[in-house]
């Protein structure tokens, strides 16, 4: 996932100001990425954990430079051992996968919880998933509805969506359709590509209409 988070101070430092522009050539995009990653690598100079997390992304992704998923891990390690919750969480999304790290979900399941504990809403979502398929823990409904909501009240799409998706199977319909609305509130195209799948053949026309919005967003239609 995204790892620039601002810093608590009372105006922004140097290094802020870098992230800050390496942020804008990522979101311009095309041959301005490679700048980005420009920009981070100055910022990383410093030891900042979050610029070290963002050259993981970029090499993760490929972003400005050839995608390395064996580099973007130890990127990930380097920001995680200096504190950086992101890491943490794009390191487990790794071993979750087995793409640059061996999979092992455990060791996923253990970054997971680091994350969470230093404050990442989406690394909730990820150990409720977890504790509801029974991945590296006992399965534990309950334990995953806890995950989930928690994950939902701090603002995450997919949090949102698991805690609606399990109101709905419990037949709490009108909680279910509140959730569902708000997880569009915080969502991006691949959340709302998967929602509107999820939702498109329910037989309430409440929950349809709801897929319909989710494909206008994923499609850029407001």
């Amino acid at each position: 996932m995204a790892g620039i988070a601002a810093r608590s101070t009372d105006g922004p430092d140097i290094i802020d100001v870098q992230l800050a522009l390496g942020q804008q050539c990522l979101d311009r995009g095309g041959a301005e990425r490679a700048q980005a990653v420009e920009w981070f690598r100055i910022a990383a100079r410093s030891g900042d954990p979050r610029a070290v997390n963002m050259l993981g992304r970029c090499h993760e992704h490929g972003w400005g430079v050839p995608a390395d998923p064996v580099l973007a891990a130890a990127h990930y390690r380097r920001a995680a051992e200096l504190g950086d919750a992101w890491a943490l969480f794009n390191l487990a999304d790794l071993h979750c996968r087995g793409l640059g790290v061996p999979a092992d979900d455990a060791e996923a399941y253990r970054l997971y919880a680091a994350a969470a504990r230093r404050g990442n809403v989406k690394a909730l979502n990820m150990l409720g998933l977890f504790h509801e398929a029974g991945r590296a823990v006992a399965e534990d409904g309950a334990g995953a509805r806890q995950l989930f909501q928690a994950a939902a009240e701090g603002g995450d799409c997919w949090g949102r969506f698991n805690h609606a998706r399990l109101l709905l199977q419990d037949g709490r319909t009108e909680e279910a359709l509140v959730w569902f609305a708000r997880a569009l509130e915080t969502g991006f195209p691949d959340f709302y590509r998967g929602m509107a799948a999820a939702l498109a053949d329910q037989p309430d026309p409440r929950l349809r209409a709801l897929a319909r919005r989710a494909r206008d967003l994923a499609e850029g239609r407001s």
